[in-house]
Formats: C-alpha cells, structure tokens, sequence
C-alpha cells in the first residue's frame, strides 16, 4: 500500500474509531512527513493520547504494530514525493506544465493500481469470457475508451460492440439478455442517459461492469463495480488521468481474456498480423532479411 492508499484508508476509517484514536488519525493525516521521524513516544505526545492508543491505532488498520505502520507510510512517501497533483498556472512553460501532467499521470496510475481489487478484477474477467456479446457504453471522453476496448474486444473473436450515442444505447440494452454483458464507462459516474440505459440492462437480465469512481449512481447499478477514484484537476476541460487509466484496465481485462483464451486466440491473433502486412509500407529503414520476427503490427 502506497501512502495515498494508507492516508485514504485512515480517512476511511476514522469514524469507526475510537475518540483517543481518531486523535491519532487527525495528527498523522496532517502530518504524515512528520509521523515517519517519530517515536511511538512523540506521536502519543503530539496527538496528546498514550501509548497503547496509538499501538490499538495501527492495529485498527490490519497493522502488527506502530514500527510496520510506520514503514508502509514511509516507503510510500518516498515512493510518491515526485508524483503530486498538479495545478495549472497561466504562467507555466510547456517544459513546467508538461511536467506536471507526466507526474501526475503516472502518480495516478502507480495509486489505482494498488487501489484495484484483483477479486474484482479476476471476477470480470470470467464474466466477460463467458460472455455471448459484450458491448461497451460511455460519452464525451469515455466514448473513445469504449472504441478502444471494441477494437480489442473483437480481434479475440468476442461479439463486441461501442455506443456512444444514447439511442443506439437503448436500442442495444434491450436486444440484450442473460449471458450477455454490458461494460459501461464514465468518468463521474453519474451520466443520466448512461444510467438510464445501464438500468435497462439490469432488467433485461444482463451483466455490467462499471469502470467508475465508487460511491456514484453508476457503481451503485453495476453487477461487477470496478472503482477508479482518480484525483485530478476537476476545472479542466478534459479529466485526462481518468481516461487514461480506464484505457488501462482495459488492458488488464484484454490481457485476462487472452489469457484464458488459451493457445487458439495466440493462432487467431498471428493470423491477423500477417493478413494486415499487406496493408501496409515496408519499413526502408531495416532489410527484409534483418526485420525482427515480433515486429508489432502496429494496429
């Protein structure tokens, strides 16, 4: 668990606690750069409680002791200290606000993918194995995103399709029905027209996957929620880490497919490379008789 995972966890958690307790959460969340120089003696004193208080802490977060909390919110902070969100200035230069955005991309990145449940993850894959068809929903930046995974979806031999326009979506809910499923997309999580056709789905007996941020209308409705609570800069036009991410898990879930496709799909998928060379320019760059076998396709 990275820091972020860890100060979210504790946020999460505070509630729950006791009153000394959640003392000890409010210090460490305040100060976290502070918490990994201390003593269990300091932080009692800081956070004004005793020592087995902050010992029952850690051990209120699956922790052995204040030692092992201690090392997970250090690594982490070490690991994170590069990655922070970014806010735009009028004044940046391409060299400062092409920085921000590569850090804050791949700070999201490293967070959701030690946010993502590999439960939930191994659960969707088997879903979508099974599928008869799977068809993927989103709009506005998710509509690429769902074009992406059709692409994916379909040189595996799966019945896929992406609707991105509200009427089509309609139409597509309701031919569907048991054994088939829907992965829809959105960045909020709370797209009326996509709820409306996701309820549709529901009741004609189909399956959903949602890649979305959790506690939303959208996660709520899904059979298999897959959260992606992605912080970034909401005063943009475009959530840029959001839709990256969920090209990535789409990924992870491609991957899987394949996986557990077996042999036939690597058969059928070297097939189409070859059927695709011929649409292409050879590369002048390399000699035939050197070109490398794996040469990607490029598709």
């Amino acid at each position: 668990m990275n820091s972020f995972n860890l100060l979210k966890s504790i946020a999460e958690a505070r509630p729950e606690l006791r009153k000394s307790e959640q003392k000890v959460a409010d210090y460490v969340l305040a100060n976290p750069n502070d918490v990994i120089h201390m003593r269990i003696v300091d932080l009692a004193s800081e956070a004004q409680v005793s020592e087995p208080t902050v010992v029952r802490f850690c051990r209120a977060l699956d922790y052995d002791g204040f030692q092992d909390f201690k090392l997970t919110l250090a690594q982490g902070l070490a690991s994170n200290a590069s990655y922070e969100q970014f806010s735009l200035d009028s004044k940046d230069t391409v060299i400062e606000f092409k920085q921000k955005i590569f850090d804050s991309m791949i700070g999201n990145l490293i967070n959701i993918r030690d946010q993502l449940d590999p439960g939930t993850l191994e659960e969707a894959i088997d879903c979508l194995a099974k599928a008869n068809r799977v068809e993927f929903y989103g709009f506005g930046a998710s509509a690429p995103v769902c074009a992406d995974a059709q692409h994916k979806f379909y040189r595996m031999m799966v019945s896929a399709a992406a609707y991105s326009d509200p009427h089509m979506q309609t139409i597509s809910a309701l031919t569907l029905g048991e054994g088939d499923v829907v992965v829809a997309i959105s960045q909020t999580g709370r797209t009326k027209d996509l709820l409306h056709t996701v309820k549709l789905v529901r009741d004609k007996g189909a399956a959903v996957i949602t890649l979305c941020p959790g506690n939303t209308p959208l996660a709520d409705l899904a059979t298999i929620p897959i959260h992606v609570d992605v912080e970034e800069d909401k005063d943009l036009s475009t959530l840029m880490s959001s839709r990256v991410v969920h090209l990535v898990i789409i990924d992870i879930l491609a991957v899987g497919m394949a996986m557990k496709l077996g042999p036939a799909l690597v058969d059928h998928l070297k097939m189409i490379k070859r059927s695709l060379r011929n649409l292409r320019q050879n590369d002048k760059r390399i000699p035939p008789m050197r070109r490398p076998l794996t040469d990607s396709d490029g598709e």
